[in-house]
């Protein structure tokens, strides 16, 4: 009697999974699944040659929406540690609390997630919806690295003191960047911040900018012509030069009041996810930086 294909073809697959995940810790590295780029980037430089860190968002893709196939659903199930922001992402959020409930680290932990000054709340979000984007203010990220330091120790005690001095290295490396940004934007003409996604809170309250977005916390929501024509008049009053889009999301929406009100656009990267592979977390926010002195009109 032959026996039925499709539950052989799903035990192939299982099995297969199951393969990765021993290969996975044959070379006694801890294995890490990230939810997005900038914990990635966090696990790795504090991590360091001790782990091996599986980024669940795909370079390029946009992270709010991302859906996770079989095989990633398998390196959460045999990470130690799985580092996401809890509500930033729901397949991710699913899939841990199946998978990995008593290995998750949710780095809001670690820090106070704020409030948006979301003034596009009319595209279907309410005031005062939280804005996620807190890697984007380098102090905070700082506390998130110090705070998965001591996760990491938890989770591999023999190699704790090298978790936490890489995780000091790293503080400290993210408190010059931080310097770097105070004193540039110190002394800008302008201090309006027009984005296409609702995306730069944190940046913005750090450093005395206020950001007018476009549409809200959710890059995807189409603004209304009433809010298209609020952006452009508010533009106009501050004298706005520039209006930022970002990498992931269509520029469509930030050029429309670009050209309603004579200004021009630029990138203004939220960092969710990288789109040039030699780029890493201190390049993009350097070159986020420029644009801003740029448009701002900093001395």
């Amino acid at each position: 009697m032959r026996r039925p294909l499709i539950p052989l073809l799903v035990l192939a697959a299982v099995a297969a999974l199951a393969g990765c995940a021993t290969r996975a810790q044959a070379d006694g590295r801890l294995p890490i699944v990230a939810a997005f780029y900038p914990l990635q980037f966090v696990s790795e430089r504090i991590g360091g040659d001790l782990v091996r860190v599986t980024n669940l968002t795909k370079p390029g893709a946009e992270p709010h929406d991302v859906e996770l196939s079989p095989r990633q659903v398998a390196r959460i199930a045999d990470a130690r540690v799985a580092v996401y922001l809890r509500g930033f992402q729901p397949a991710v959020d699913d899939a841990i609390k199946q998978n990995a409930d008593d290995r998750a680290y949710d780095v809001s932990g670690a820090v106070h997630l704020e409030h948006a000054d979301d003034s596009a709340a009319e595209q279907g979000h309410e005031h005062g919806a939280t804005d996620p984007h807190v890697w984007l203010d380098p102090t905070r990220l700082a506390a998130i690295g110090d705070a998965l330091a001591g996760r990491l120790a938890e989770a591999d005690p023999a190699h704790a003191e090298g978790y936490r001095s890489r995780a000091a290295a790293l503080h400290q490396q993210l408190t010059a960047l931080d310097g770097e940004f105070s004193t540039s934007l110190a002394t800008c003409q302008r201090h309006e911040l027009v984005t296409s996604h609702t995306a730069f809170h944190y940046l913005a309250e750090r450093y005395g900018l206020t950001q007018v977005g476009i549409t809200g916390v959710d890059p995807e929501a189409e603004p209304s012509p009433r809010r298209l024509a609020e952006v452009a008049a508010d533009a106009r009053a501050h004298g706005t030069t520039t209006i930022f889009f970002e990498t992931l999301v269509s520029p469509k929406v930030a050029e429309t009041i670009a050209r309603e009100v004579g200004a021009r656009t630029a990138v203004l990267d939220p960092l969710e996810g990288l789109t040039d592979p030699t780029a890493d977390y201190f390049s993009v926010m350097r070159s986020n930086l420029a644009a801003l002195t740029t448009a701002l009109g900093c001395s």
